[in-house]
Parts: structure tokens; C-alpha cells; sequence
């Protein structure tokens, strides 16, 4: 399981390095410097946003804003009016952000499906069929996972990682069990 992990966790650095410098090689994008203009409304005229890919010092409304709504005299005071913003963004680090977000929830899915599908294939083929199915009388409340020594014990005998995975999943489920316990008995006691 480790070996396996390890894998993927490779695999995904090399993806994540890999989008990185074929992102970082190319030049900057047009996209990623804009001035934005807000225009409020100017007698008839209704208030517009303007959008236009100019350098830093070239944001205003007068090179911004195509066409001019409002005819000559008018303009200066059109431009009074609008409040222009230079925005620089990068898109390499956007990019990069969502690699990475969509390379976790992918192993996060791959790790369910793992949990939903093999991990009982292999409880079954490593411990029997009969210790898996288990009814409420055998467990009771006072003792979670009662046969979880019994279970620990075996996969001690076993020297494989699979199975020190087992004992610390049981040990977890054991500990959480108790946690629940502990909580909701003082929630009792104090309401």
C-alpha cells in the first residue's frame, strides 16, 4: 500500500512540475493585464463596465472606453465619472492551483474507491467470510469491536504491510469508538 501510494504521489509531482515549466515557458498572456473601467450612468446614457488590454500607464477612460457613448463636449465629464483600475493577474499560478486541487480530489477519489471495493475483498480473503458479519448481540455497547483483539492478534502473527495497516485501522476505529462514547455520555450527563 505504501509502494503504491508513493507511486501516485510521484506521478503527481511529475504532472504538477511538468505543467509548470511547459506554463512558465510561455510568454505573458494577453489576458493577464487589463485596465477595467466602471462607468455609472451619465444622463441618458446607462452605466457600463469597459474591459480593454492596455499598459499601466494607458489606463484611463479616454483609452479605454470604445466607443464613446456620450458625444464630445460631453466626454470630460463622462470620464470624471469612471473610476478605471489596472488589474494584473497570473495565470500560470491559476493553472498550477488547479492541477494540484484536481490531482488531490483524484486521489482522494481513487482512495474511496479502494476503501469501498477492495479493502473488503481483502478483509474476506485474509480473515474469513464469518468475523466480517457480525450481529449487535455479539458486540454490545459496552465493548466496541470486541473482536478486534482476537483480529489484531492474527494480523500481528502476519508480517506483511497490509496487515499493519489493519491494526492501525482497528486501533483508529477503536479509539474513535471510545471518543464517541466519552462525548455523548457527557452530553447526557450535562443536559
Amino acid at each position: 500500500m505504501a509502494a503504491c501510494c508513493g507511486g501516485w504521489v510521484r506521478l503527481c509531482s511529475l504532472l504538477v512540475l511538468a505543467a509548470v515549466v511547459s506554463l512558465g515557458a510561455a510568454a505573458k498572456n494577453s489576458e493577464d493585464v487589463r485596465c477595467k473601467c466602471i462607468c455609472p450612468p451619465y444622463k441618458d446614457h446607462s452605466g457600463n463596465i469597459f474591459n480593454k488590454n492596455v499598459s499601466q500607464k494607458d489606463c484611463d477612460c479616454l483609452h479605454v472606453v470604445e466607443p464613446m457613448p456620450v458625444p464630445g463636449p460631453d466626454v470630460e465629464a463622462y470620464c470624471l465619472r469612471c473610476e478605471c483600475k489596472y488589474e494584473e493577474r497570473s495565470s500560470v499560478t491559476i493553472k498550477v492551483t488547479i492541477i494540484i486541487y484536481l490531482s488531490i480530489l483524484g486521489l482522494l477519489l481513487l482512495y474511496m474507491v479502494y476503501l469501498t471495493l477492495v479493502e473488503p475483498i481483502l478483509k474476506r480473503r485474509l480473515f474469513g467470510h464469518s468475523q466480517l458479519i457480525q450481529s449487535d448481540e455479539d458486540i454490545g455497547d459496552h465493548q466496541p469491536f470486541a473482536n478486534a483483539h482476537d483480529v489484531l492478534a492474527r494480523s500481528r502473527s502476519r508480517a506483511n504491510v497490509l496487515n499493519k495497516v489493519e491494526y492501525a485501522q482497528q486501533r483508529w476505529k477503536l479509539q474513535v469508538q471510545e471518543q464517541r462514547k466519552s462525548v455523548f455520555d457527557r452530553h447526557v450527563v450535562l443536559s
